[in-house]
């Protein structure tokens, strides 16, 4: 693979993202491009990391999982990142898009990350001998999950619309806290897993489908995301009685 292919790709994913944001009348179909180009992309994810890819030095084709893994990881970060940054804006200017995005985001980057941890111990079971271990790296990690899965129960359960916005974003604040733990968890403590590798570390077709594989997922994030805030958008809707949320229609002229 060129090295350029996924470079490509986050440019293609990056327009997306501005089109949603930027473009009223892009936001019916954006979600729609994002899923079916996430699909012709994970097919050709299947390819390059089953197929084309060398196996792994030390662990030959197990450390393929490393496509899937890593990415659904990386993703889950993102998405708890999108969580804090809409919790701050809230915090600073109401706004029950924000509100309705943070819930959205936190949500999707629980699934991925769960599906991450479930990755996660299917290579340990053949690499380390076991399905789990009490490693810092997977413990931290759990913590992280475990403290979002109780901001979306939090939301759950408070009925008043303004204190559950409030008081979730607050707790997505602290919430966040869990990131830099996790990150820095196999550098700070004795740990099994492996530090993150780098250029140096990693070969350099392994790094290109890596690469495209974090493209893969996070456009399949942006999909999902959207798709669970017009949700989150159609419950505030009828909580608040207000006007509901339609997706911009383009003209036709006949």
């Amino acid at each position: 693979m060129a090295s350029w292919i996924p470079l490509a790709g986050l440019i293609v994913l990056v327009a997306l993202v501005i089109a949603q944001l930027a473009v009223p009348s892009s936001r019916a179909w954006v979600w729609k491009v994002a899923a079916g180009l996430g699909t012709l992309e994970l097919a050709a994810l299947l390819y390059f990391g089953l197929v084309w890819a060398p196996p792994e030095a030390f662990m030959s084709d197990v450390g393929r999982i490393l496509y899937v893994h890593v990415p659904h990881v990386w993703a889950c970060l993102v998405a708890f990142t999108i969580n804090v940054a809409c919790a701050i804006a809230y915090l600073m200017k109401k706004s029950w898009r924000t509100d309705a995005l943070a819930e959205a985001s936190a949500e999707i980057g629980v699934y991925f990350g769960a599906i991450g941890v479930l990755m996660g111990s299917i290579w340990a079971r053949p690499t380390w001998g076991v399905w789990w271990d009490w490693d810092p790296r997977l413990i931290s990690t759990t913590v992280m999950l475990l403290a979002y899965v109780g901001y979306l129960a939090f939301r759950s359960f408070t009925e008043d619309p303004e204190r559950r916005a409030a008081w979730s974003a607050a707790a997505a604040i602290l919430g966040y806290v869990s990131l830099p733990i996790v990150w820095f968890s196999v550098r700070w403590w004795n740990s099994l897993h492996q530090v993150q590798s780098t250029g140096s570390t990693v070969d350099k077709p392994m790094r290109a489908v890596l690469y495209w594989g974090n493209v893969t997922f996070l456009t399949f994030l942006l999909a999902f995301i959207i798709k669970r805030y017009e949700l989150a958008r159609a419950r505030q809707s009828s909580a608040l009685e207000l006007p509901p949320v339609q997706a911009p229609k383009t003209e036709v002229a006949v």
